[in-house]
């Protein structure tokens, strides 16, 4: 696996990681120095750490607590995985909040209000906007603590077949977002019936397909909104969004802001964010 730290400063350090490993290749562990969270922007990964197993999808949170060991593995992942990680300082974790259960859930579910914050601050990490990536990784941080705490940990008793299915579905749902892809459709592609496959996709992932369909076309627009050159409407229908006020309105609930405030935030709008900082 390589791993390239691209930012360290203060209470942020940021590290890009890509990994080609598959089925063929030994699990390996890991033990996190610090807490971390880690933006899944491409393919996906098992991981199993404290006696719980996740699979992890583009658009998933890793959650690292510092001293616990992780096992990633890629049983059932042959499209190998692509993180953008953020490791915090202790004491910036005790400002945003140092709860156990928050930092030792070992994964997030795609959740719309982390994979925008999640696709933006990969925009930042390549140059794409004027955001520095202590400023994202701290709001990212801070989001991620809010979202998370109260949420129930889910528990993984599903086969390994059907947990395959689950991840299979979900890297080709985001492969085709830009489509119009319904629970039958999604069904089909893992060869079962629709009441099945939403129990077995909801209790794997986290969310339901439909759900995790929706994000995927936020997580896509997010990643083309700082591009000034091309119009918000042909962004949203581009990324699979039938209607216009169906997009801004749905971006706006995940976001906090319109698209178009979004991408003024991407241009350096600092009041945005620091309106969205002022929420933790």
């Amino acid at each position: 696996m390589a791993a390239i730290t691209i930012f360290q400063r203060g209470a942020v350090t940021v590290s890009d990681y890509r990994c080609e490993a598959g089925p063929d290749d030994r699990p390996f562990a890991e033990q996190h120095r610090c807490h971390s969270i880690s933006y899944v922007r491409k393919g996906s990964f098992g991981c199993t750490t404290r006696g719980r197993s996740f699979d992890l999808v583009t658009g998933s949170i890793m959650v690292g607590h510092p001293g616990d060991e992780y096992i990633c593995t890629h049983d059932h992942h042959v499209c190998g995985d692509e993180c953008l990680s953020f490791f915090l300082a202790p004491e910036l974790v005790e400002t945003i909040g140092n709860r156990a259960d928050i930092w030792q859930a070992g994964c997030a579910p795609p959740l719309p209000e982390l994979m925008i914050f999640g696709e933006l601050a990969q925009t930042a990490a390549i140059g794409g906007n004027d955001i520095g990536l202590d400023e994202i990784g701290m709001a990212f941080a801070g989001r991620f603590v809010a979202t998370v705490a109260g949420r129930a940990p889910r528990q993984t008793t599903l086969s390994a077949r059907d947990r395959r299915r689950a991840v299979e579905t979900a890297v080709w749902i985001d492969t085709h977002s830009h489509r119009p892809i319904d629970l039958e459709d999604a069904a089909a592609t893992a060869g079962v019936s629709a009441f099945h496959f939403l129990r077995l996709f909801s209790q794997a992932l986290g969310v339901t397909p439909h759900q995790y369909l929706v994000r995927s076309r936020l997580r896509h627009a997010a990643r083309l909104l700082p591009d000034e050159n091309r119009a918000i409407t042909d962004i949203a229908y581009d990324v699979g969004f039938g209607d216009l006020s169906n997009f801004v309105r749905t971006f706006h609930r995940a976001a906090g802001v319109s698209p178009r405030g979004f991408r003024k935030a991407s241009k350096g709008d600092r009041k945005i964010f620091q309106e969205r900082l002022a929420l933790y």
